[in-house]
């Protein structure tokens, strides 16, 4: 028996197995039946089910965040939405091992605040006024937030350094600004830094290089004016979303006291188990998104929704006194929302009338029922805001800007409130024009309008213009007219036409672009999809701070600052964000 040699050679698979070349089929032979095979073809499989290519440029991936008092919003760049919107309230803060969350129960449960704690404290990351932040508490926020993204939803390996842009406020107090900094560099690893401010990403999202940015948010309401990607003028104003959700918690209260009074069964308790029943923040931002409107100018001005509701509360007492035909016509011309209110004590639903859920609105946002006067500079409504901040532009910014109002923010959502916006800021230029004064005193008519109605300037040349009729000068002109013509003074005299400003004129009224601008609202994607769309146009950020350079210096170095209040210098390159 012949010893098997192990060193020879093996013969090959392409031996064994009839090879298939590209392009060509294998016809079985006659008889034979086809093999079952693998097809192959010319063009590789998708990436989604394979991985990554050698081709694939990790440094060029970007992250992009937008940071608020309330969401972190996180994402890729080149792409439409973010990956991920994560809230910083009391749900998101559990410690390990608390699976509340899970009980059957827990959805029917009022979760209360802290006792003398402000209205929403526990929903929210920072406030501007940095002497009652804990900063070592919304670092460690931040950084769960930043990690949960991370592993949740972009799925990367965290220890890779990559480019972070940071789309914040330019008014961010640069204590708070120098903790999200830190954060980020310590738990993303990142090797730099883009700071971009969010109005002029939110100009950006909407195709726009000149607008008027109002962003309402959950602290407050900032107008900013952006001028060729530069801000150029800012005003500030406490109405915004927590005071309507403060509004819409008052309404659902008080709707509950109602109830309680009608049915002395739910009488009874004391003082501190009402404070206890009180609607929470949770609850009044559920109604809020889900029923809550804002009506027209027209209809607030005819219809206030207080005396409606009033008046509405009053069919529903003596609807039970009327017939049937009257009740189902009351019910046709007030419609009532259902809302139930699980976690209350005993559990209940009002039903409340649908005028009464835009109250919030009209109250937190315009103030219709506050005069002008009692308002500071701080707590002047959305339409107030948006006009003082135009009569504050230069005329050839504030004619861009006028027609391109770009309404933000999570508040900016709400049913009817960007129609509305638009409409009474038309009506307010409609009615004061451009004048900053508001009230001349004992004059009865601005001092401009009355020169020129006294003397009429007629721009044609036509006509003369009229002159003051009184006893003496009509008998002169009376004298003139039989023998001879009397001069008239040059001042009355009409100005003699111009041929090149007449054809300048006809020129600029036949030209669209030169017509008088009206006013407008934008739509925008927001600031993270601009952020986006920055990334991915290898834009370079205004301020860029790398990784060494804030661990030397910290916010200290450079102290530039880009835009109104800007986001601070920080020691890194600045470049140009146009």
């Amino acid at each position: 028996m012949a010893t098997p040699d192990y060193l020879a050679r093996k013969p090959s698979a392409s031996l064994i197995r009839s090879s298939i070349s590209y392009g060509q089929s294998s016809k079985p032979a006659a008889g034979h039946s086809p093999s079952p095979s693998t097809p192959l073809f010319k063009r590789s499989l998708s990436s989604q089910f394979g991985s990554p290519s050698s081709s694939f440029r990790a440094e060029d991936d970007c992250f992009i965040y937008s940071l608020g008092s309330r969401f972190l919003h996180a994402g890729f760049m080149s792409e439409s939405r973010p990956r991920c919107i994560l809230a910083f309230g009391p749900g998101e803060s559990r410690r390990a091992g608390d699976y509340r969350q899970w009980a059957p129960d827990f959805h029917t449960i009022r979760r209360r605040g802290v006792r003398g704690e402000d209205w929403g404290r526990a929903h929210e990351l920072y406030r501007l006024d940095v002497r009652d932040v804990d900063l070592g508490l919304m670092q460690d926020k931040l950084e769960r937030a930043i990690r949960q993204a991370q592993t949740e939803y972009f799925m990367v390996d965290s220890a890779r350094p990559r480019k972070i842009m940071l789309a914040v406020s330019s008014a961010l107090p640069r204590p708070l600004l120098l903790t999200a900094l830190g954060t980020l560099f310590q738990v993303s690893h990142a090797s730099s830094i883009t700071l971009l401010s969010t109005s002029i990403c939110s100009v950006v999202a909407a195709g726009l290089r000149s607008a008027l940015v109002v962003d309402i948010g959950w602290a407050e309401t900032i107008v900013t004016a952006v001028y060729e990607y530069r801000e150029v003028g800012e005003r500030r104003s406490v109405r915004a979303g927590k005071v309507l959700s403060l509004e819409m918690a008052k309404v659902l209260n008080d709707e509950c006291a109602r109830r309680k009074t009608q049915n002395p069964v739910e009488r009874g308790g004391s003082s501190s188990e009402k404070a206890d029943d009180e609607v929470s923040v949770e609850e009044a931002e559920g109604v809020l998104t889900r029923v809550g409107w804002c009506q027209d100018r027209d209809s607030a001005r005819k219809h206030p929704s207080d005396t409606s509701s009033k008046s509405a509360a009053g069919a529903n007492e003596v609807q039970s006194n009327r017939p049937v035909g009257a009740v189902a016509a009351t019910e046709i011309s007030i419609p009532l929302i259902s809302i139930p209110l699980p976690a209350a004590t005993p559990p209940i639903t009002l039903r409340i009338p649908f005028n009464r859920l835009s109250s919030p609105a009209d109250t937190a946002l315009f103030a219709l029922s506050t005069p002008l006067h009692d308002l500071d500079d701080h707590d002047l409504p959305l339409h107030q805001l948006v006009y003082k901040s135009l009569l504050s532009l230069p005329p050839d910014i504030r004619a861009l800007c006028m027609a391109r109002i770009v309404l933000t923010g999570g508040v900016s959502q709400l049913p009817g409130l960007k129609s509305r916006v638009i409409s009474e800021v038309a009506t307010l230029v409609r009615e004061r024009g451009w004048d900053p004064v508001q009230s001349y005193g004992s004059v009865s008519m601005k001092l401009p309008h009355r020169h020129r109605s006294d003397h009429p300037a007629n721009e044609d040349g036509d006509e003369p213009p009229d002159i003051a009729q009184s006893p003496q000068r009509s008998a002169t002109l009376d004298a003139a007219s039989i023998s001879l013509p009397v001069p008239i003074p040059a001042s009355q005299q009409p100005q003699e036409p111009d041929p090149v400003l007449a054809k300048l004129r006809h020129h600029s009224h036949s030209n669209a672009d030169s017509r008088a601008p009206t006013t407008r609202g934008v739509e925008t994607l927001g600031a993270w999809a601009g952020a986006s769309l920055i990334a991915g146009l290898r834009v370079k950020g205004v301020v860029e701070i790398e990784k060494d350079d804030f661990a030397k210096n910290g916010l200290r170095g450079t102290g530039g600052v880009f835009g109104i209040g800007g986001v601070g210098g920080v020691g890194g390159k600045r470049g140009s964000a146009g």
